[in-house]
């Protein structure tokens, strides 16, 4: 977790943040004083250089201090933008945003002593005056000494400055008056000295070359713009020339001169193809700093592309591309064998000689090179030789000012910026290959133009003061140093007893009125000039305050901070602070009053909020102003966002919970690498929290949270890691290639902060299966090339796939492709077999063999057979496909088989012998003797004789019996007669057949079955499965119409496996953990229904319903009472509401209605079902099914007692029997596969169940009067 902290302040309508010193008026002098004034660049939090709002402007040194500190996201920095460009810009202007500091509770390095120090010595010269007060001019805007313009554009020249009264201006060019009237394309703005040169009426911007001066002059002086050199972009065409084909040895130098037309300003050199693609540079082929392209030895490749040196125009935004150089390679190895580019010594494979290095640029082996002061130097040494030579460089006494110095263009160039004197001396370059090394010294001469040590100010005066003027600056040469009085050299400008001139220094003494002037300094070398206007301006002025009255300023608690008083007087006024009205002067302690009137509140209190009141006082009078003062609690996150490491596409939270002044507005928001994070739909940003759903790679990074008020603010950042799926690998290479195998080497791609562990090699080949990819190896993610295992005769292409943790990495790009040699197979085919599809046949397959076994072209196999026992002689067929059939076999015969590989090289090795089978027959001989023992009601046992194995014919696989429901024993029960089967693997005499229905008549025969199908059957065998115990009773319901009684309600069981003889119910009481005795009650097997009388309101009952045959009871249904209601009143009164609702008239008629819609539906389906003619009528009830019978198929059927039972021939259910007409009463319906799964010993795998659906089918068999599918028979 990392955190980092920025307070800021700021002020709404009316009020302002106490802000910091503001370094960007600092350096421009904005806060006034009658001689000097000296402001804040930057005040104390505590232990913190605390930047002001225009920290940008403020010192380098301090900046980029500032950055090692603290990166300021860019949503601050564009917000301190907008306020720079929005403050107030007059004398002493107050910042009126919010002001961005550093927090960070520990000593400030000693760095920032320094800067603070360096900054309040720059503002000791900087001079305000407030634009009401007459003053002379000063420039504030002109254009660079070099202004280079666009020929197609109009021409600027800038000059604005100020002055009170406002300025007038003139111009010179080439020191001479410049008449703008006289010209109709020149103009000046209005209100300003811009010159307008408009070429819209034609004209040649050419004509308007010179060097121009602009003057700017009132009453009280002149001052001057620099001297500004005009000049015309220029981009004249390349010369037209013919270029013959450069003919050059193999490994030899070679330098393409590029010689661009001279432009102004230079034009920027690049090389492409004359089709317009770029030329690959690396350190053996470059660009050098002139343009040239220099290769430090040619290779054959290099001829396949030609050479053209393009310019591209700043101004005019064109390029110019030269004719193309066509190379002529002279080699002694005319094939550009591309394997060759893989070999370790590719010069030497070529045959190309190896040369000691030599360099091309700069020629011998020392020169010398001039730079100016703070421009960037470049040094340059390109070498040639063979193998390309590496470039060092060094300096000689010392290092490499490794802050400044960077290596270029494959470190042929060293480039050190903003030079300094430090940076002269001797510099070498060493060039070095295996066959030596050679060195080039070059001297660094560092001149400089002007720079100032100390620019004249503005000198502000009061009528009898002393002052001084000094310009000073330094330079190599020297420079000399010039003094102007209004535009004219000091020399020929009138005298004046008050004042002296001293070399470098204008000594003013007892001024006066007549005193006031502007003062140039113009100071010079070979290299360059600074020229400086500073003015001498006598005012007799009283105190007064410059910024607004009555502000209201709001701190953070702790801070340090200053409250700025602004102030100008002549003479110097003197500044007292006090506080709340008190009477003592504010300096000392807490307290520090500055020159320039700002008092700093060394570490701000609770008790220090207030009003605050400065009074500024000169022999003139006196003025002052008042500062409301309130200290509001800091912003701070006390549980910060944490480092993550997550996996992609999981979950992340980060938190970030704030603490803040309850009277200022919070705002939380995000940055992701110190910008603004965009909410997508896969975040969810709140108040304490940021969550990331199904995080992605791109989500890795810095999370930053910025909890910020009007005042400050308050950062936390913590890194989220992303392990996700590696890139895919790179650059695959075949080196040390060889008959059997091959290094492959790669790159690895990113392992996205999972460790690759492990990387899997595959490979193509484009005979077989062109465009499949088979894993060849494997190897541990530590590696990056291994040594691959070949087979022969496969043209090879190989790709590498990553594996770390969270997933595999997409395949790299595919290797160059390597075919190897052939060579007879080694192998043969595997899984051969013999196996009969017919009884007269054998079919001979095998699996083929693949690419990286066929070791060669036209890959066959020899197929060979012969009878086992006769040990005839080989019969053998070339095959070319995976399969062979022979015919005319015995049937069920042994052979013995070989399968050979054979190719164009030669056979594989001797194959192993395989035994076959020709085909089978059916067998001809059933099972005899067969016994049938009843088990239980659903089992039997089967006993048989075994038949002999020479009427199998064929492999034995098992014994089956066939065995289909004939009728059962209840009367007009109807039964499905499909056949089943049970079988019994292997060559055994007995089994077990089970899951059989109780209370049926069954038929049973058995079969012998082999690989070709079943045999003849055996005799039919009848046999009966006694009664068993009935299933559970169907849908046991428990109803409560009032606390006195329980109704039962319940439906014939579905399975009764046998004659009901009745139904017995227990019923037991219960209270929470309670019970009473059990109660028993027997019904007939006609009940279907129970009315109980309870005991008591408050008990529950549990009820066990089960119905009996002559062999027991069997499933029991089981259900409980209704809990009872908490009170008896609210029951009581739901059935008075429900006894009210059936005696209304309109409930009665709309029951009615139902009714007999229910009645009609009933009768229409009836009737329609009725004329399909599928349901036969029986005559007699008793009368079994037949197989012919085309109800054969239905499972559904009547049982009822003689006492009440449904018409004959009906069905009992409209819904039972319109269901069951669509599936089978068979072993499939309970839980059965289609063929039967049973055990070794014959018996059913699972368990008597039955299909939900069937509830359905036979579940209204009941012989209930209320049935209202009766009722209709009934009627009809």
């Amino acid at each position: 977790m990392r955190r980092l902290a920025a307070r800021g302040a700021a002020g709404d309508a009316g009020e302002v943040a106490a802000p910091a010193a503001d370094s960007t008026d600092c350096a421009r002098g904005r806060h006034p004083s009658p001689r000097r004034l000296i402001d804040l660049c930057a005040i104390w939090d505590p232990g913190v250089f605390l930047p002001a709002v225009g920290w940008k402007t403020a010192s380098g040194f301090a900046r980029r201090r500032l950055n090692e500190a603290e990166t300021l996201n860019s949503v601050r920095e564009a917000q301190l933008e907008l306020l720079e460009a929005a403050r107030p810009r007059g004398p002493g202007s107050r910042e009126r945003g919010p002001v961005l500091r550093m927090a960070r509770q520990q000593q400030p390095p000693p760095w920032v002593h320094t800067a603070f120090l360096l900054c309040l010595l720059s503002l000791s010269g900087a001079i305000e005056i407030p634009m009401d007060l007459s003053q002379p001019p000063t420039i504030t805007k002109q254009s660079v000494k070099d202004h280079i313009v666009d020929p197609r554009d109009n021409i600027l020249i800038e000059c604005e400055a100020k002055g009170n009264p406002a300025p007038s201006f003139h111009w010179t060019r080439n020191s001479r008056f410049f008449n703008i009237a006289k010209d109709p394309r020149v103009s000046m703005r209005r209100r300003s000295g811009t010159l307008v040169i408009d070429f819209r009426s034609g004209g040649r911007p050419e004509e308007y070359e010179g060097e121009y001066q602009c003057f700017a002059r009132n009453k009280f002086g002149t001052a001057l713009s620099n001297r500004i050199r005009l000049q015309v972009s220029k981009s004249p065409l390349w010369p037209k020339e013919n270029l013959d084909p450069v003919v050059v040895q193999e490994g030899a130098p070679l330098t393409l001169q590029c010689n661009p037309p001279p432009g102004l300003p230079s034009p920027v050199i690049f090389w492409m193809s004359s089709s317009m693609e770029p030329i690959t540079q690396d350190k053996r082929v470059s660009q050098g700093h002139n343009g040239d392209l220099y290769f430090s030895n040619v290779m054959l490749q290099d001829m396949q592309t030609d050479y053209s040196c393009n310019a591209r125009f700043h101004f005019t935004h064109t390029i110019q591309q030269k004719n193309a150089f066509t190379l002529k390679v002279l080699t002694n190895n005319p094939y550009n064998d591309s394997s060759l580019r893989n070999h370790p010594d590719i010069y030497s494979a070529r045959g190309v000689a190896e040369r000691t290095p030599s360099f091309m640029y700069p020629q011998g082996t020392a020169s010398s090179q001039m730079v100016l002061r703070g421009m960037d130097l470049v040094l340059e040494c390109i070498a040639s030789g063979v193998p390309t030579p590496d470039i060092a460089w060094y300096k000689k006494g010392g290092d490499l000012p490794s802050d400044k110095a960077k290596f270029e263009n494959f470190n042929k160039a060293l480039r050190i910026t903003n030079v300094s004197e430090e940076d002269s001396g001797e510099y070498f370059c060493l060039a070095s290959n295996k066959m030596g090394s050679i060195r080039h010294t070059i001297s660094v001469r560092v001149k400089a133009a002007p720079y100032w040590l100390d620019e004249p100010k503005n000198l502000i005066l009061a009528p009898g003061e002393d002052g001084r003027l000094v310009c000073r600056a330094n330079g190599n040469p020297k420079p000399t140093v010039q003094w102007m009085v209004n535009g004219e050299p000091l020399q020929s400008a009138p005298p004046n007893p008050n004042r002296e001139v001293a070399g470098d220094t204008i000594i003013f003494r007892d001024t006066q009125i007549s005193s006031r002037a502007v003062y140039q300094c113009n100071t010079s070398n070979e290299h360059g000039y600074l020229l400086a206007n500073a003015f001498v301006s006598v005012l007799d002025v009283p105190p007064r305050m410059l910024s607004p009255r009555n502000q209201l300023i709001r701190v953070i608690l702790y801070n340090r901070t200053r409250l700025d008083c602004p102030f100008f007087g002549s003479p110097i006024p003197t500044l007292r602070w006090f506080k709340n009205g008190q009477g003592s002067n504010l300096d000392g302690g807490n307290y520090h009053v500055y020159e320039n009137g700002s008092l700093e509140i060394k570490m701000i209190r609770k008790e220090d909020q207030g009003i605050y009141t400065c009074v500024a006082t000169n022999i003139l009078g006196k003025a002052e102003n008042q500062v409301r003062l309130e200290v509001k609690d800091p912003t701070r996150i006390y549980r910060m966002p944490e480092d993550q490491v997550a996996k992609r596409g999981t979950t992340v939270q980060l938190e970030c919970r704030v603490k803040h002044d309850p009277s200022l507005k919070l705002t939380v928001s995000w940055l992701k690498d110190d910008e603004p994070l965009y909410i997508g739909n896969r975040m969810k940003k709140e108040d304490d929290s940021l969550t990331i759903f199904g995080v992605a790679e791109r989500d890795q990074g810095s999370y930053t949270c910025v909890a910020s008020t009007e005042l400050d603010q308050d950062l936390a950042k913590a890194y989220l890691t992303v392990l996700g799926r590696p890139d895919r690998p790179r650059d695959l290479e075949l080196t040390d290639l060889a008959e059997r195998s091959v290094r492959l080497t790669w790159i690895p791609g990113d392992d996205n902060n999972s460790p690759i562990t492990d990387y899997v090699v595959q490979f193509e080949e484009d005979q077989f299966q062109p465009g499949v990819w088979h894993d060849h190896s494997k190897f541990p993610g530590s590696v990056n090339s291994a040594v691959l295992q070949l087979s022969p005769y496969v043209n090879y292409q190989f790709r590498v796939i990553a594996i770390n943790e969270v997933g595999s990495s997409h395949p790299s790009l595919p290797s160059e492709r390597y075919r190897t040699s052939g060579a007879p197979p080694e192998s043969n085919p595997a899984d051969v077999k013999g196996e009969g599809t017919r009884k007269n046949n054998m079919e001979i397959t095998w699996t083929p063999m693949n690419a990286t076994s066929a070791f060669g072209p036209n890959l066959r196999y020899i197929v060979k057979w012969r009878r086992r026992e006769t040990r005839e002689t080989w019969n053998n067929v070339t095959v070319w496909g995976s399969r062979y059939v022979v015919g005319q076999t015995p049937v069920y015969v042994p052979y013995e088989i070989r399968v050979q590989a054979e190719n164009d090289f030669g056979k594989g090795p001797e194959p192993d012998t395989v035994i076959g089978y020709s085909g089978e027959d059916y067998p001809r001989a059933a099972p005899t003797d067969v016994k049938i023992r009843v088990l239980n009601s659903t089992a039997i046992s089967l006993q048989w004789n075994r038949v002999y194995p020479d009427t199998v014919q064929g492999q034995l696989r098992e014994y089956r019996a066939y065995y289909w429901r004939e009728s059962s024993l209840l009367k007009n029960l109807w039964v499905s007669q499909k056949r089943q089967q049970a079988s019994f693997p292997g060559d055994r005499p007995r089994g077990v057949v089970s899951r059989l229905f109780p209370y049926s008549n069954y038929k049973l025969e058995m079969v012998v079955v082999n690989g070709r199908g079943d045999g003849p059957r055996s005799e039919t065998k009848e046999f009966t499965t006694p009664e068993g115990v009935p299933s559970a009773p169907r849908r046991f319901r428990v109803r409560q119409p009032n606390l006195e009684t329980i109704n039962l309600e319940w439906d014939h069981p579905e399975h009764p496996n046998g004659i009901l003889i009745g139904y017995t119910l227990k019923y037991v009481a219960f209270n929470g953990t309670k019970l009473g005795k059990q109660i028993v009650e027997n019904f007939s097997p006609n009940q279907t229904k129970f009315t109980m009388q309870r005991a008591d309101p408050v008990s529950r009952y549990r009820f066990t319903l089960s119905a009996r045959t002559q062999v027991g009871s069997g499933e029991a249904a089981t259900e409980e009472s209704p809990a009872p209601p908490n009170e008896a009143t609210p029951t009581a009164a739901y059935t008075n509401n429900q006894a009210d609702i059936a005696t209304q008239g309109w409930f009665i008629g709309l029951m009615c209605a139902i009714a007999l819609l229910v009645l009609i539906l009933l009768i229409v389906c009836f009737i329609k079902r009725s004329r399909g003619g599928k349901y036969p009528v029986r005559e007699k009830k008793d009368v079994p099914l037949g197989p012919e019978d085309p109800k054969e198929e239905d499972g559904s059927f009547d049982y009822s007692d003689e006492d009440n039972k449904p018409l004959q021939g009906s069905q009992t259910s409209l819904d039972g029997t319109i269901k069951q007409q669509e599936s089978d009463d068979s072993l499939v319906d309970y839980g059965e596969g289609g063929e039967g799964q049973f055990n070794e010993d014959g018996s059913f795998i699972g368990q008597y169940t039955v299909k939900k659906d069937k509830e359905e089918t036979e579940g209204n068999e009941s012989s209930e009067a209320t049935s209202p599918v009766n009722a209709i028979y009934s009627l009809a």
